[in-house]
């Protein structure tokens, strides 16, 4: 069973703090500098990052419209980075990196709350689930690497008339392995941890297959699999969800690559033994289900070529 999470939605351009409408600025006046509470984790292009922040610590008051019950919740809801202006301190956007909360749970329920506060301060977010990526270990990559992203996009954007720019994701250059490829690709360690294994023949097949998709007014998707075994895979799924925040690159390319970058982490585990795989049967059955609701998906299925025996 495929669920759909709810969203805020996302947006397809970087939202710009000093270029809001009055009500937006005064939703954004709520946000309180972090200026304590210890050194950055880093600096990077004029912003820095800090990590382990309570929401509670990033706002002044109660913004209008947000119920009691509501504010007491996200006050206690932590971000695994915060990243702020480096000239006064003021939050730019959060990430949060976390195992996808059970449907109906008290968890999404409070999430649903955070997002609710989140918006009425104008505190854009960046929520990333998977059940294999973690805050500690892997939101400074990814923090940076959006940070990047946008800074490129915005570039970009400013160049010259009728010049279609190569996107972010799209730059070709030399990988760590010494092949030519997306450089910015952030599955692409996986991809040679992949072929490395393979050639050890602790793997069945060295590609890294995947899909991404995007539902209608909700999340992005992205897939990622291997197979270990023949006729055995190691699957990976992530959600993005931006929520008043653009990531500089496809949103659902972004949670295809981190998908991948889920699947090289538990490939790094494989000499401590097998991890638990999906029937391939299974994964294209469940592909096959993907499929069939591509009416609730923005842009439709572009990979039907998996749906084949």
């Amino acid at each position: 069973m495929i669920d759909v999470l709810d969203s805020a939605g996302s947006t397809d351009r970087r939202m710009d703090l000093t270029t809001m409408t009055s009500t937006g600025s005064e939703a954004a006046s709520l946000l309180r500098p972090i200026t304590a509470g210890g050194a950055p984790l880093f600096t990077r292009a004029g912003q820095v990052g800090y990590a382990s922040r309570r929401l509670g610590d990033l706002v002044h008051g109660r913004p209008p419209g947000i119920t009691g019950n509501q504010w007491s919740t996200a006050l206690r809801a932590g971000f695994d980075q915060v990243v702020c202006a480096a000239d006064t301190g003021r939050p730019l956007f959060a990430v949060d990196i976390a195992a996808p909360p059970a449907p109906g749970s008290p968890e999404q329920r409070a999430e649903r709350m955070t997002n609710a506060v989140c918006a009425a301060v104008g505190l854009p977010v960046l929520r990333i689930e998977s059940p294999t990526l973690r805050g500690a270990d892997h939101g400074r990559r990814i923090v940076e690497y959006v940070i990047d992203a946008r800074g490129y996009a915005d570039a970009a954007a400013a160049g010259p008339d009728g010049v279609d720019p190569v996107g972010f994701r799209d730059i070709i250059g030399r990988l760590p392995d010494g092949r030519s490829g997306h450089v910015n690709d952030l599955g692409a360690l996986a991809r040679a941890t992949a072929v490395e294994a393979y050639v050890d023949r602790r793997l069945a097949d060295p590609i890294v297959r995947g899909l991404h998709v995007r539902w209608q007014d909700g999340p992005t998707e992205g897939w990622s699999w291997v197979e270990v075994r023949p006729g055995w895979c190691l699957v990976e799924r992530v959600r993005v969800i931006a929520q008043r925040f653009s990531c500089g690159v496809d949103p659902a390319r972004l949670a295809e690559d981190l998908s991948a970058l889920a699947v090289g982490e538990r490939l790094r585990d494989l000499d401590a033994g097998e991890p638990p795989l999906v029937d391939r049967d299974r994964l294209r059955g469940d592909i096959r289900q993907l499929a069939s609701r591509r009416n609730e998906l923005a842009g439709g299925f572009a990979f039907d070529h998996l749906c084949a025996d």
